[in-house]
């Protein structure tokens, strides 16, 4: 068996599946487009809104979990496309799972945005 890259040379090719993965899921998923728009407004908004780094943090960081999450989330369902169109139980449940997901990663975000900016308010 043939050693994988080590050191540089495999923290390139890393990056650069990454990046493949990233151009993707902007190609083939309309909700990763739309997201990622989220994620691009809100961290412009975020640099005007904080009033502190961890604000900005509270921010940024669950836009940036969501998009994650919807890469997983778009990952698991090629897989389960490319096991077969047919409907099975388990491919329904995955491919729930993975948007039970998102919706989570969605609500942290939105429970984020709202104590940050409207914290004074809810207390």
């Amino acid at each position: 068996m043939k050693p994988g890259k080590t050191g540089f040379a495999r923290i390139i090719d890393a990056t650069r599946y990454s990046w493949y993965g990233i151009k993707a899921a902007f190609q083939h998923e309309a909700a990763f487009r739309q997201e990622l728009f989220l994620a691009i407004v809100g961290t412009a908004l975020a640099c005007v809104l904080a009033e502190n780094p961890i604000e900005f943090l509270l921010l940024v960081l669950p836009l940036l979990l969501l998009l994650a999450v919807e890469l997983l989330n778009s990952a698991i369902e090629a897989v389960v496309d490319r096991i077969g169109e047919e409907h099975h139980e388990l491919s329904g449940r995955a491919k729930d799972m993975g948007s039970a997901a998102v919706f989570t990663a969605s609500g942290i975000a939105l429970t984020s945005w709202a104590v940050i900016l409207f914290g004074d308010w809810l207390w």
